[in-house]
């Protein structure tokens, strides 16, 4: 399996105990992809604790910076689609970047939009 890219809606998912999000990720664990959580979707999705679920999903995912390169290419990625969201944005640079074959997010619209004013075909697992 290759690379899989969590947004914010996967942790907040996993904090309410979605039974969906929780067997998606056992799954991928147990087929050895540890998914990807770009750094400004942490941001957004922690709230100082504690969050004892969204500890337990991040301590087996990797933890990715939002580098220069990623940075401005989320910017124009927003300028492109029209949109303001930045994590949006690095949710699907980062997801181009390591050529994910899928993002897992609440809010699939707004993504595919930001893919689609790039040129991208990223699959969305909703949760």
């Amino acid at each position: 399996m290759s690379e899989i890219v969590y947004d914010t809606g996967a942790l907040l998912a996993a904090e309410r105990r979605d039974v969906g999000l929780w067997a998606l990720h056992a799954e991928l664990i147990a087929a050895d992809t540890i998914p990807i959580v770009p750094v400004p979707v942490l941001a957004q999705g922690w709230r100082g604790g504690p969050q004892p679920l969204v500890s337990r999903l991040l301590g087996t995912c990797r933890i990715v910076p939002m580098v220069e390169d990623v940075g401005r290419a989320a910017g124009a990625a927003c300028a492109a689609s029209g949109t303001s969201d930045v994590v949006d944005a690095a949710v699907v640079v980062t997801a181009a970047v390591v050529r994910a074959a899928a993002i897992v997010t609440s809010d699939p619209d707004d993504l595919e939009a930001i893919a689609g004013a790039l040129g991208l075909r990223i699959r969305m697992r909703t949760v």
